[in-house]
């Protein structure tokens, strides 16, 4: 029971060291006594504003997919007025009805209302150009629908399904609503001029901004189209990428208007949705739950994954031209539901209620007749306490509705390999899609002087020069286009690997022949790796188990096959990705025994495949298998001479949809400074969905520890860097849009400075804070050529903001598609990097990331966190809950949040998230 005597004495230990702080010169750190806890905030921060433009690297011309916007009557006025639906004195959430209802409100009183157009946000909010008549109004509008129907023989019955017979004729449903509109605010139009200056105001001009993307809005509703955000997306099988499991990809449009250095601008980019594929119910579970054929009746396992995935999803019946809401599914199946029915002409008395099953009803009294449904459950689309059941089989999915789960990782490709552009593809859809829509045709852009142009924004852009690399017996390395190789080169700071293990999870390969290779490679790369102590094949009755079993199973093995603890584990899974195994294994290695392990699902099994895991597997032990030439001797400016720590900040989320899931939050550190290339993470729960980082300072009740992410990261640099605190702390965010801007800066850069000062420092280190943004709408093209941007491309000019810091950099090989810069915000730069100094450093930050021989898309700190991220999310077990379960929530409401485990010690500091 080695390792399990091992680690205990690693938990003695840690409590042995409670309350101690390499930090400080002398422990245990406390609050200092003439610093208040709650006094301990920072001023208020505002966002910096742009110091200039970079100067390095050579031009290029680049084209960028913003359309410029000219402004004619910079004197109108939008006029917000807040739309009030009822109907039978009750509000009526206007989604769905609020669009039919504003059509009908122009068509009967556009007289009363001075003929003015409308810009409907399809809630809440109308805009019009210049006043109505009056501040308040209030309209009487009938809506009349129409649906084809036949005629029933028997009409009623409580929670029956509507009675239908064979004569079909037309049925006009008529419904009153009223409608209030009251004048709310003005928003002038000169408000985005001011912007376009840099003149800081206050919120008119994002609010003026709001009010034009609603415009593009409301003309893409008119054509029919699905809206998601700012994206809009038209049914037209063209646009359709089937990625299956019954899920299809819906190709649309994003467009945003946004204020820029060359003016107002239209940010258009082709767009994707998920979306349900339309047609019968049963062919979407057949594909969705991966169902070959339909003899499933009595799956109580099948029926229960059916009922969560069908909820909330809209059908239409094939005997009747409706629409319903899945609420659910029936009890029982068709031939045994049973539901009371009243027979008026029948054998029975008049009047009588009788109990029919719904199989019973829809084949005998409608003469339908059903194939397949009599021992399958129906789908209700009724209310809670009054079911309305109807067959599978005469229910279709209607179109445009999205999917909003997760996708599998086969979706996930399927789904990049088949919507991909070229960049010259991407750009004619987008001139295409520009001139077609006709938005210069609106009558409320018309009515304030808005004209779209047609033709890509030309602008400037430099190429930065390539960092170079420092690998194995003091050679050079220079990529080329991004990317780089260890062909007969060494690792800078190898590893030897002497007791090691190959435990083999049921995966069908050579785990002989994988461990003699990899051993070769290894050497190659200066590796000395010594054969592995024992190969472990998991038994096979264990392979039945659960993961955790199988886990608990395979610990077993070891602990009688080996005299003491590995060195290091390979682990062979079965699945390439998303294994129900990998959670436990990780928990079980890395925060139970404090081992390092890598696993692996060898498909294709070649050199490069065998290098790519022995960087991690180098990393992870502590090697280095680069580093930039400027980090030894350093030469990094305004780096080299201050101690500086730079942290990288994220957030995972659940899945969508899944609200009983906790977020995590990740934060990694560097260490060893003067590196730049050397990383530890710290990671937690937070609350679900919540973006702004909960526990970087966490004082324990005691008031005299703060167990916080921050702290963990601050000694760590003590202990690795000489004895040095940082003195300048560079923060990179992920995650966060612009409206959270300010958050970043007073809440968590706050959190932050407490942390420090927690640990009894009063001098406050100078702060540089970056936002680091994947997920927007800006791509760049080369203007004279078909090929994506070369690495290193950065704009800091006419398409970024007028006033703020910001700049958008490339500095990965798009070797598919259209390649996406990251853009960068600099909220804060109390450190004083110069533009070029600040981009070099971010572009040298794209080539430190240890796990592959490329640059990346986005600074590897950013990187590292969402990879910590991720892995540690594993070790939660999350079961799926059923709609009546209510143990993942307390009395009041809220979920309690499920705490990560934390790491062992001995692995605490390593790059296990490589």
């Amino acid at each position: 029971m080695f390792l399990l005597v091992d680690y205990k004495m690693e938990k003695a230990g840690d409590a042995e060291e409670a309350g101690k702080s390499p930090f400080l010169p002398h422990p245990p750190p406390t609050i200092p006594s003439n610093v208040n806890p709650d006094g301990m905030k920072p001023h208020k921060y505002s966002i910096a504003s742009r110091r200039g433009v970079g100067m390095s690297g050579q031009q290029i011309s680049l084209l960028a997919n913003h359309f410029k916007v000219s402004v004619n009557a910079t004197d109108a006025v939008f006029y917000q007025y807040t739309v009030t639906i009822s109907s039978e004195d009750k509000v009526v959430e206007s989604k769905g009805i609020g669009r039919k209802l504003v059509d009908k409100l122009y068509q009967t009183y556009s007289s009363e209302l001075a003929g003015k157009r409308f810009a409907y946000d399809g809630e809440k909010s109308l805009y019009t150009v210049g006043p109505l008549p009056q501040n308040k109004f209030e309209f009487t509008i009938v809506l009349e629908e129409s649906f084809a129907k036949r005629e029933s023989r028997n009409p009623d019955g409580d929670g029956s399904p509507v009675g239908t017979g064979k004569r079909i004729k037309h049925s006009f449903q008529s419904k009153t609503y009223k409608m209030e509109l009251s004048y709310s605010a003005k928003i002038p139009l000169k408000s985005i001029s001011l912007a376009l200056k840099g003149v800081e105001s206050d919120n008119s001009s994002q609010d003026a901004l709001r009010v034009l993307d609603i415009i593009l809005r409301q003309q893409a509703a008119n054509r029919g189209c699905l809206l998601v955000r700012q994206s809009f997306f038209r049914d037209d099988s063209k646009n359709y990428v089937d990625v299956g499991g019954g899920v299809l990809g819906l190709r649309g449009f994003h467009s945003s208007f946004r204020p820029t250095q060359g003016g107002l601008s239209l940010n258009m980019d082709v767009s994707t949705t998920m979306i349900l594929k339309p047609g019968p119910v049963m062919d979407f579970l057949k594909l969705n739950l991966n169902v070959n054929n339909i003899r499933f009746e009595n799956d109580a396992h099948f029926w229960l994954k059916a009922k969560r995935m069908l909820k909330n999803m809209r059908i239409k019946t094939t005997h009747r031209n409706m629409e319903f809401k899945i609420i659910g599914l029936s009890e029982k199946p068709c031939s045994e539901q049973y539901f009371p029915m009243k027979v008026k002409n029948g054998d029975c008395c008049e009047g009588q209620t009788v109990e029919i099953t719904v199989y019973e009803y829809f084949t005998k009294h409608l003469g339908i007749e059903l194939t397949y449904s009599a021992n399958m459950p129906c789908l209700d689309v009724g209310k809670p306490k009054r079911p309305n059941y109807l067959p599978l089989e005469l229910c279709s999915l209607v179109s445009l509705q999205r999917y909003t789960k997760a996708l599998s990782s086969n979706q996930r490709a399927t789904l990049v390999e088949r919507s991909r552009q070229k960049p010259r593809d991407r750009i004619q859809t987008l001139t295409h899609a520009l001139r077609s829509n006709q938005f210069n045709e609106d009558p409320v852009f018309s009515a304030c002087g808005i004209s779209i142009g047609k033709e890509l924004t030309e602008v400037k852009g430099r190429v930065l020069e390539t960092p170079r690399l420092k690998v194995g017996n003091r050679e050079d390395c220079i990529p080329r286009n991004g990317r780089w190789n260890f062909n007969n080169k060494r690792l800078l700071d190898p590893k030897n690997i002497e007791r090691w293990i190959v435990v083999n999870f049921s995966a069908r390969c050579d785990i002989s022949r994988i461990s003699r290779d990899l051993i070769s490679s290894a050497r190659n790369k200066g590796i000395e790796m010594e054969r592995p102590h024992t190969l472990i094949e998991e038994d096979r009755q264990a392979a039945q188990a659960s993961p955790a079993a199988r886990v608990e199973a395979m610990f077993e093995q070891i602990i009688a096959k080996l005299p003491g603890p590995p060195d290091f584990i390979l682990c062979v899974l079965p699945v390439r990705k998303n294994s129900d195994i990998y959670g436990p294994w990780k928990k079980k290695c890395l925060c139970d025994i404090g081992i390092v392990t890598q696993c692996i699902c060898p498909v294709k099994v070649n050199d490069q495949y065998l290098t790519n895991v022995l960087l991690k597997i180098n990393s992870k032990l502590g090697g280095i298998n680069s580093l930039l030439e400027i980090e030894q001797p350093s030469n990094l400016p305004l780096i080299k001479d201050t101690p500086t720590m730079i942290l990288g900040m994220d957030v995972s989320h659940g899945s969508p949809g899944r609200s009983d899931i906790p977020s995590i939050a990740a934060v990694v550190g560097s260490r060893c400074w003067p590196l730049i290339s050397r990383y530890r993470a710290s990671v937690r729960t937070q609350s679900p969905k919540v973006e702004m980082i909960e526990a970087l300072y966490k004082p324990l009740p005691n008031g005299n520890n703060d167990d916080g992410i921050i702290r963990e990261l601050l000694v760590d640099f003590y202990k690795t860097s000489n004895g040095h605190k940082p003195k300048q702390i560079i923060v990179f965010r992920d995650g966060v849009s612009e409206s959270q801007f300010n958050q970043v800066l007073n809440i968590e850069l706050e959190q932050i400075i407490k942390a420090y000062q927690h640990l009894g420092e009063t001098d406050v280190p100078k702060f540089t804070v970056i936002v680091g943004q994947k997920n927007h709408y800006t791509k760049l093209f080369q203007a004279n050529s078909p090929e994506n941007v070369p690495p290193g491309t950065v704009v800091d000019t006419k398409i970024v903001h007028p006033r703020n810091y910001d700049f958008y950099m490339c500095t990965h090989a798009g070797m598919i598609g259209t390649s996406r810069p990251a853009h960068y915000h600099v909220l804060l730069d109390e450190i004083g990097f110069s533009p070029n100094d600040l981009q070099n450093l971010i572009q040298s930050l794209s080539y430190v990331y240890q796990r592959s021989t490329t640059a990346i898309s986005i600074v590897a700190p950013i990187c590292y966190a969402h990879l910590a991220a991720q892995q540690m999310g594993q070790f939660l077990k999350f079961e799926d809950l059923s709609e009546t379960s209510s143990a993942h929530t307390t009395s009041g409401g809220s979920i309690p949040i499920q705490d990560l485990p934390r790491l062992n010690k001995k692995v605490a500091g390593s790059m296990f998230f490589c």
